[in-house]
């Protein structure tokens, strides 16, 4: 089995192939659900904050966070995979 340092290696290796032109693009996985309140925590930061370091209006951040059905959560899900909050990929 694999330790997280290998897996974090090979991920960063097929980077460096691809942006090399050796290796076709990626495909980002993204999950079902984002409890984007818990990643800003985890973060430690404030609404404010995220909203300014990822590039998202403080009332998209608000309007994830607050109670809400799965049209947000998409909202959420997609635009989080565009930021450089780390999620899973992997080749095609």
């Amino acid at each position: 089995m694999k330790t997280q340092f290998e897996r974090m290696m090979n991920g960063l290796n097929d980077v460096e192939a691809f942006l090399a032109g050796e290796q076709e693009g990626f495909k980002a996985h993204v999950p079902q659900e984002v409890d984007v309140k818990a990643i800003r925590n985890r973060l430690g930061m404030t609404q404010a904050r995220f909203s300014d370091t990822f590039g998202f209006s403080l009332d998209a951040i608000k309007h994830w966070e607050g109670v809400g059905g799965s049209q947000k959560r998409r909202l959420a899900r997609c635009s989080l995979s565009s930021t450089k909050i780390p999620l899973p990929c992997s080749p095609h």
